[in-house]
């Protein structure tokens, strides 16, 4: 028993044990994937061929090679399987927790960014026909939730970043346009950049949609009284 574990510990530390890639593997696969509608994954290779991983802020998960198109992640608790047909794409390794699903990352083309990283970018215009394809494939996308817009448009006004907080909260009211919270939010981000006639105006619009927001009423009269 002893002996047929020692084989099997063997083999495990020889197909492991090289984690360089081939040229070719590396150009097929080093790129982008789409992680999901508005997070992607990088994937890159070092000087000595070997794989490092981006995956939501970090930047050098380096994986453990299975063999030559299987990498196991643990920061996921996931195997990467590389496939090549009909398209370059990632696949997970089949496990219980997958409760039957498959799950399949596309290669994005070349410098591709999701809705998000434009964001980021300060590519605002492309950041919005993003986030419009995601409305449209699927309105109750998580990553599309007004919520989110306005949380992340307030946490660029506590960094001081005024001009960033406004574009984003400009994207709310056009992914909601009957919502009287993004028009309220997006006031609130002009009056933070001292643009008080904006700031009016944009209370006004809240208010039109819904006469009983209370933070518009609270601010346009506080404003005015001045």
């Amino acid at each position: 028993m002893k002996r047929i574990l020692l084989i099997l510990f063997a083999v495990v530390l020889i197909s492991c044990g090289n984690s360089k890639n081939s040229e070719e593997f590396i150009n097929t696969v080093q790129g982008n994937y789409l992680f999901n509608s508005d997070e992607s994954i990088g994937i890159r290779f070092n000087e000595e061929g070997e794989m490092n991983i981006r995956w939501r802020g970090k930047e050098n998960i380096e994986p453990l090679k299975v063999n030559d198109s299987t990498f196991y992640i643990q920061e996921m608790n996931e195997k990467f399987i590389f496939r090549t047909q009909p398209k370059v794409h990632i696949v997970l390794a089949p496990k219980r927790e997958h409760d039957g699903r498959t799950y399949q990352f596309d290669k994005m083309a070349k410098g591709e960014k999701t809705p998000r990283e434009y964001l980021l970018n300060k590519e605002y215009d492309k950041a919005l026909a993003g986030y419009q394809l995601i409305q449209q494939k699927d309105s109750l996308d998580k990553t599309i939730r007004e919520r989110n817009f306005n949380r992340l448009g307030y946490k660029m006004i506590r960094a001081g970043k005024f001009d960033e907080a406004i574009e984003i909260f400009k994207i709310n009211t056009i992914m909601y346009p009957k919502s009287s919270n993004t028009y309220d939010s997006l006031a609130d981000g002009y009056l933070q950049n001292k643009d008080t006639a904006n700031a009016i105006l944009y209370y006004k619009k809240a208010l039109s949609i819904n006469p009983e927001n209370r933070s518009s009423n609270r601010m346009l009269k506080k404003i005015t009284e001045k």
